[in-house]
Formats: C-alpha cells, sequence, structure tokens
C-alpha cells in the first residue's frame, strides 16, 4: 500500500473517545466487542456522552447556585423529548467525533441513532412544545427545571389491524433508560382523601391514603453544550411496598395492593376518562405530580434562600395548559398549613409566582372536574378553592360584575352537575396567562376568559409558540442544513433568524436545483421507510401531501379525506386532463374513547386500500396512513413534505407547531386563517402559501345565523358525489353502514365546517397542482419559507416569556 493510500491513523481525542466507549462496554455493559450486539454499543455510547453531559450539568447547577438565580419551573403533564442521543452529540458539537470513534468499532452513529427508544412522555404538540421550550431554555443558559411523570407506557403504540387503531402499551423503559439518574433524596408524601380537622388555629389534613413521589432526572443539553437544565420526572411507589401479613396468610394480590395502586398514577398518559374510575385516576395523576413537584420547589427555594417570603423572586412556575392547574391551591395549602402565611398573604405569593399558558379554547379541553371527585379525593384544596373563589367573586362584584358574568368566573361551574373549573383556577392564581398564537390570544379575551379579562384586563399576553432549529432543521434535515451553510455561513445555527439571508437565493437558479435535489434525497429515504415498514411503493417525484398531527374533528383530517375521495373521482372521470402527481400521507393517533376518531382513521385506510388498488390511477394518487406517529417518524416524514395541510376550523386551533417545522424544512402550506397559520402567512408572503376557507368570525357568524350544512352539499357535486360514495359503502363493502352516521354528522350539524369549507379547499388544492406543475417557482416559494420563518424558533419564544413573565432575561 503506497502512502497516498495508506489508512491514516484516527486523532488521539477520537481514539480516546473510541478506548472510553469499548472500556464502557466492557465495565458497565458486561460485553466484549465481538459479544455486544447493537443495542450494548448504544448504551455504552450513551453512558460515554452521558459522562461529558454530568459535568457540564454540575457546572451548570453550581453556577446558578452562585448566581443566586431566579429558576423557570415549567410544569407539564407531557414531555414529548424524542430520542436524546442525536440531540446530546449534535448540541454537544461531537457528532463527528462520536461517528468516527464508533466507526473504529465498526459500528455507525446512525444506526444506534435508529434503536433508540421515543421516550412515550407526550402525545402531540403540547408535549413536543414543553420539549422544544425545556432545550431552548438551556440554549439561552436559563436555569430551569422541567416537572412531569415517568410514565412507564406512555402514550400508547399505535398499531393498524385491517384499518383500525389497535393501541399497544409502549415499552419504552422495558430496558432501561441510560439517560436518568434516580433521586432518592427528592421523595415526597401525597395524600389522597381523608378529612381536615383545626387544632387551634392550626389546620390539619389527615389524607386517608398516601404515596411516594421519587425524583427521576434526565439532563437537558442546551445549544453548544454551555448549559444543561434538568428535566425532572415523578415515580410513584407506595410506602409499604408489600404487606407481609397478607402476603403470608395467601393474599398475594392484596399484598401487593398498595404497590400496584401507586405504580397506576405512572403507568399510562391520559387513561380513558369516560369512566369515573379513569376521571379519578386522570386527577390523581394531575396531583400527584403537581404536589411533588411544589413541594419540591420550596424545598429547594427554602434551603438556598431561607425565606419563604421571597419565592416569588427566585421561582417562576409555568402552567403548561390546566393539567398542573391544581398546583395553584397547593402552593396555598403549603403556605398556609405548613409555613403559617395568612391566606391574603399567600395568594399574594402565589399569583406572583405563576404563570399559565392555555392551549385551548375548545370548552371540552378546558378541564372541570366534578365536585363531588375532586372534594373527595383533595379535601383540603377544596377548602382552598373556596376560599379562592369567594375572594374573586367578591372582586368581581366589587367591579361592577353582573350576576351572569360572576357565574362565568366562578372556580364552580354550578350549571347541571356542579365541577370545579381548572382553567378559571389557573386564571384566577397566575399573574400572566398567555395565549399561543396572536388569534388565539385574542379569542381568548373575547371567548373562553372575557369575563375574568374584563376583571383583570392587563393579565393576558400573546407568547407565540416556536420550535427549536435544531432538532427541527439540523437534525432532522442534514442535507439542507449543510446547503445552508454554504450558501450564508453558520450564524442561522446560534440565531435562527438568520436564516433570511437564504431570501436571496430563492431566484438562484444553481441554488434552487441543490435545493429541490435535497428535497428529493429527503423524499427517496422516506419512500423506502414506508416501503419496508408498509410495504407499499410510493414516487418520490410526486407531490408529497402531508397531514400528520393528532386526530381530531377540528384538525379536519376528515376535510382531507373527502377531498382526496373527490380527487379520486375526478382523476377516473377525466382522464384527459394533466393531473399532478400525489400521494396523500396521513398519521396520527386517536384518544383510545375517541370513535369518530377512530373512525377517521378507519376510513383514511379504507379509502387507501380502494385508491392504492386502482391500475386507473396509482400513478397519479396514492394514500397512506402511516402507523405509530412519535417524533422520530416526524423526523423523517417533515423534511420530504412539499405540501403541509394545517386545515383546523378556523377559530379552534391554538397555534400549532407542525405548521412551522414544515415552514422551516421547505414545505409549502394549505391552511386556514387559524392560529399562527396566520403569522406564518405573514412571515412568508401570499405568493408562498395557499390560504383557503372562513374566517374565524365568518365560522361564528355563519353557525349564529342559522347553517345548512345540507343545502351546501347539494350544492357542490363534487362534495355530493364524494359523500354519498363514502356513505353508501364505496370504501368499506363489508359494511356498507360503517361510515353513513359520520357522513351523517355533515348533514345534520357539520360543527366543524367541513362541507362549508370544502369547495374553496378544493380549489386552494388545484391552484397547489398549478404551482407544483411550475418546479422552478414551487421550489422558490419552499426557499423562501425555509428563509423566513427563523422567527418561529423556540428561542425567539423563550426569550418573550423570559423577558415578560418571568423576568430572568
Amino acid at each position: 500500500m503506497t502512502s497516498d493510500t495508506a489508512v491514516q491513523p484516527p486523532e488521539p481525542t477520537v481514539q480516546a473517545l473510541a478506548d472510553s466507549i469499548l472500556d464502557t462496554l466492557v465495565h458497565r455493559i458486561g460485553k466484549d466487542a465481538q459479544a455486544a450486539r447493537p443495542h450494548d454499543w448504544l448504551a455504552a455510547t450513551i453512558f460515554t456522552v452521558r459522562n461529558d453531559i454530568v459535568e457540564r450539568w454540575m457546572a451548570s447547577t453550581k453556577a446558578a447556585h452562585a448566581a443566586g438565580a431566579k429558576r423557570v419551573y415549567y410544569l407539564s403533564l407531557e414531555f414529548l423529548i424524542g430520542r436524546l442521543l442525536r440531540d446530546a452529540v449534535t448540541n454537544l458539537q461531537r457528532s463527528d467525533e462520536v461517528t468516527r470513534a464508533l466507526a473504529i468499532h465498526g459500528q455507525t452513529l446512525a444506526e444506534l441513532e435508529e434503536i433508540e427508544p421515543d421516550a412515550a412522555l407526550g402525545n402531540g404538540g403540547l408535549g413536543r412544545l414543553a420539549a422544544c421550550f425545556m432545550e431552548s431554555l438551556a440554549s439561552l443558559d436559563l436555569p430551569a427545571y422541567g416537572y412531569g411523570i415517568r410514565y412507564v407506557n406512555g402514550m400508547f403504540r399505535q398499531r393498524i389491524d385491517d384499518g383500525w387503531q389497535v393501541e399497544m402499551p409502549e415499552n419504552w423503559l422495558a430496558h432501561g433508560n441510560p439517560w436518568e439518574f434516580e433521586r432518592r433524596e427528592s421523595a415526597y408524601f401525597i395524600g389522597f382523601g381523608g378529612e381536615v380537622t383545626i387544632t387551634g388555629n392550626r389546620v390539619h389534613w389527615n389524607p386517608a391514603e398516601a404515596v411516594e413521589a421519587i425524583a427521576v432526572d434526565t439532563p437537558v443539553v442546551g445549544w453548544r453544550g454551555k448549559w444543561v437544565n434538568t428535566l425532572r420526572l415523578w415515580n410513584a411507589r407506595a410506602f409499604d411496598p408489600i404487606k407481609l401479613d397478607k402476603f403470608n396468610a395467601g393474599d398475594f394480590e392484596g399484598a401487593l395492593g398498595d404497590q400496584m395502586r401507586a405504580e397506576t398514577l405512572t403507568r399510562v398518559l391520559y387513561p380513558n376518562d369516560s369512566t369515573p374510575a379513569g376521571q379519578e385516576l386522570r386527577l390523581r395523576q394531575e396531583y400527584f405530580f403537581s404536589s411533588a413537584s411544589i413541594q419540591d420547589i420550596v424545598r429547594r427555594h427554602i434551603q438556598y434562600f431561607g425565606d419563604i417570603q421571597t419565592l416569588p423572586d427566585k421561582a417562576a412556575i409555568q402552567l403548561n395548559d390546566t393539567h398542573p392547574a391544581v398546583s395553584v391551591a397547593e402552593l396555598m395549602r403549603v403556605l398556609i398549613d405548613h409555613h403559617d402565611f395568612a391566606f391574603d398573604a399567600a395568594w399574594e405569593i402565589t399569583k406572583r409566582t405563576f404563570g399559565y399558558t392555555n392551549h385551548t379554547l375548545l370548552p371540552e379541553a378546558l378541564e372541570s372536574w366534578p365536585l363531588s371527585l375532586f372534594e373527595r379525593l383533595l379535601p383540603r384544596h377544596m377548602q382552598i378553592v373556596y376560599q379562592i373563589n369567594a375572594k374573586l367573586l367578591r372582586e368581581a362584584r366589587s367591579a361592577g360584575s353582573n350576576d351572569q358574568s360572576i357565574a362565568a368566573i366562578s372556580l364552580i361551574d354550578e350549571g347541571g352537575e356542579r365541577r370545579v373549573r381548572m382553567a378559571n383556577l389557573a386564571f384566577a392564581g397566575s399573574h400572566s396567562i398567555n395565549g399561543v398564537a396572536a388569534l388565539h390570544t385574542d379569542l381568548m379575551k373575547k371567548t373562553v376568559f372575557a369575563d375574568l379579562h374584563r376583571l383583570y384586563p392587563t393579565r393576558i399576553n400573546n407568547k407565540t409558540n416556536g420550535i427549536t432549529p435544531r432538532r427541527w432543521l439540523q437534525q432532522c434535515n442534514p442535507g439542507l442544513t449543510a446547503l445552508i451553510r454554504e450558501a450564508i455561513g453558520d450564524g442561522f445555527l446560534d440565531d435562527a433568524e438568520r436564516l433570511i439571508d437564504l431570501d436571496p437565493f430563492a431566484e438562484d437558479s444553481g441554488f434552487r436545483e441543490r435545493f429541490a435535489a435535497v428535497k428529493r434525497s429527503n423524499k427517496v429515504m422516506l419512500a423506502n421507510h414506508i416501503f419496508e415498514s408498509m410495504n407499499l411503493r410510493i414516487d418520490p417525484d410526486a407531490m408529497f401531501d402531508v397531514q400528520i398531527k393528532r386526530i381530531h374533528e377540528y384538525k379536519r383530517q376528515l376535510l382531507n379525506i373527502v377531498e382526496t375521495v373527490a380527487l379520486y373521482d375526478q382523476i377516473r372521470s377525466h382522464p384527459e386532463r394533466d393531473w399532478t402527481p400525489r400521494v396523500k400521507l396521513f398519521a396520527g393517533k386517536a384518544a383510545s374513547s375517541y370513535q369518530n376518531a377512530k373512525l377517521v382513521i378507519k376510513l383514511a385506510n379504507d379509502v387507501a386500500r380502494r385508491v392504492n388498488a386502482d391500475p386507473m390511477t396509482r400513478d397519479l394518487l396514492r394514500v397512506a396512513f402511516v402507523p405509530n406517529y412519535n417524533v422520530s417518524l416526524a423526523e423523517r416524514i417533515v423534511p420530504a413534505a412539499d405540501l403541509s395541510e394545517q386545515i383546523s376550523t378556523a377559530g379552534m386551533e391554538a397555534s400549532g407547531t407542525g405548521n412551522m417545522k414544515f415552514a422551516m424544512n421547505g414545505a409549502l402550506t394549505i391552511g386556514t386563517l387559524d392560529g399562527a397559520n396566520i403569522e406564518i402567512k405573514d412571515r412568508v408572503g401570499d405568493d408562498n402559501i395557499f390560504i383557503f376557507g372562513m374566517t374565524a368570525d365568518e365560522v361564528e357568524a355563519k353557525r349564529a345565523n342559522g347553517y345548512d350544512p345540507r343545502s351546501v352539499i347539494e350544492a357542490s357535486p363534487e362534495l355530493r358525489q364524494a359523500v354519498s360514495g363514502i356513505a353508501s359503502g364505496v370504501f368499506s363493502p363489508d359494511d356498507p353502514g360503517r361510515y353513513a352516521g359520520l357522513m351523517g354528522g355533515l348533514y345534520d350539524g357539520d360543527w366543524f365546517m367541513v362541507a362549508a369549507d370544502f369547495d374553496d379547499y378544493a380549489a386552494a388544492q388545484r391552484r397547489v397542482d398549478a404551482r407544483y406543475v411550475d418546479r422552478d417557482a414551487w421550489t422558490a416559494s419552499a426557499i423562501r419559507n425555509v428563509a423566513r420563518v427563523g422567527w418561529f424558533s423556540s428561542d425567539r419564544t423563550i426569550r418573550e416569556y423570559a423577558r415578560d413573565i418571568w423576568t430572568v432575561m
């Protein structure tokens, strides 16, 4: 071998890392290189990289303590963090080093990343937003803790059997989690039930049952590894895990009953709450993690600052939706019952400490609990809620509120079964209430919180959501990232708004060609994945038209499917037209008790089966429902998408973050003027987005003035034919009546305005076809989307929270 072709020895740092990985494999995993399987190499790599992270983690904690820094505490029932190895090595800027070190052992980083389990700690946008926020907090060097539940199974694994969703356990912890650290010293008593007594002036809650909350910590690495924060998840265990007297008496199940009840708290995310038992478990979960988190925050504050009176100066607690709203009552309980504060003083501390982020205008999603359930499980908190309510209603009456307004403001819903309104509790107990898009925030003031807003007109503010560009550009789309770096340098890696420097390149034909080549490469990779996982071939030269999100009627997957059926009919009826080849991709999970959403999944699969088997259309239209949507699947689909479906009923989507991810990866949006679509339109320009349908005001007016969907359907030949075909069993020959009720809902009510928006949606899709045929124009618009959406970085969002709500910048 000549010197020109000789293999060069690895750099010393790479060789040292390779040696460290091997040493970990041998001494921690207990395998030699010859016997090790890929999962062994994955664990060894994580443990080795983790050593570097832990040192930075400790340094960050010490720096925060030394500075007496105010901390942010983000309470969320979901943290959809996804796989962590690629995230960690990217933010540490060690991807190349780790790749080369593993190559010495004949391993590839990309293959190891693929076998890391997705943490099943969330469902959709709410949980993914929390994960993005945690990463941005660390990237901005802001001391923070995220608090949630360490779900053993979390959100279910979705399997599709004969087109139907089947919920399976997501056993992501089956082989342990090398990223986490149990903190046995951070353990708290969590009580339920019992009774409240008074001795002198002291109130005592004597719970009937209790569990222990144990902290389990995961480090969250910021960009360039300068700062590492903590995601603290709570595990539950019984104080007496086995009752030996019952065990020895032969009552084996009874002996383990307490431990089984404790483990139930951390078993599943969003248990089916259509039954009383499911509702009780959901409330128990929410109080369990809220109480543990509040106790931990108070303990830490006293440990480092001594005086609990200064809590609002050193702690900012953000409630991510209503799930942790019981924290307001819990902090009041801790201050009054354990630290002897008078009610009014405790209330001032509480309001100054909490902020509340609202994520929905849907009444059914604004949590409320039957008063009898709440009082039985949390009797002391029920007393405190009544006290808060009395103060709140007296303030409302003094401000001149009428009886109707007072009824809307009250923490207790008196209409029908009396219920505790958690959104009102969160609003009353917070100094800041924010929406997550400009339209959403405006509608909050006019609808769900209209009366509370009139009473406290300075509390509501807007913080439009964002996404972390590290995961949703750099990591999931390395080809595009490399192309952007070549064009405009590395500035956008630290400041996503520098992506605007890419805008002039939309006019550069050479750059457009390279951009299109990157997109096609991503589409080829997705097409290969779909073939390998679903045995379905899709054409990477066709338009990839994508709707991936939680399945819900307001998100209107049904509108997309009905239009797909109409397009299928039109292609068959008019083969002489120049149709633009499309691949319609759906993915998402339906809540286990949400029957209409599960029926929509079945319809998507039934339509896919019929369309994909038709030789007349198979080169022009393909349909796929990709099962088990999660972060890792999104990381495959988003970079490959051409068209992003953001088609919710106007006024019903709070913000959306999928719309931002797609735009940042060069997909054009087809959408309504809803959520953050409006702000995306304002930034990318009207020519680079496809807007259709009614506005929120028009939807409200149509509902108020008497909407007759039957006449709308009858007046639209394409819609009428599609709805009739679905209802009559064309796509369900095994059960012709399967979709009669679903289609009947369009005729009889159509609350989500599927029929009302159909014709405009179909017309917008034909505009999409025309633009896609002009590939140069399409690519130019895609480049402008990437260039102009840097503002939607979660770094910008967190800076706004930090400045306006938390006062930590």
